[in-house]
């Protein structure tokens, strides 16, 4: 009995443990230059007179698949 109790605290305790880490790396912060930078490209390209269309999907000739024989 002890000892089941004794895993079961142990396992809780790994499991509380591992719930408090949130590694992120030191990267991962909002830059409000590069967000307004981004905002203004996005903008800048969202008005542009350049349209492009689309190419066309090449046609391809269904392929034909074997019949099955019943035996």
């Amino acid at each position: 009995m002890r000892r089941y109790l004794m895993t079961v605290l142990t396992l809780t305790a790994l499991c509380g443990a591992s719930t408090l880490a949130h590694a992120r790396p030191p990267t991962v912060m909002t830059s409000p230059g590069y967000d307004a930078r981004l905002q203004e490209s996005r903008k800048a390209l969202g008005n542009s007179q350049t349209a492009t269309t689309p190419a066309d999907a090449p046609v391809t000739a269904p392929k034909r698949s074997k019949k099955k024989h019943p035996n």
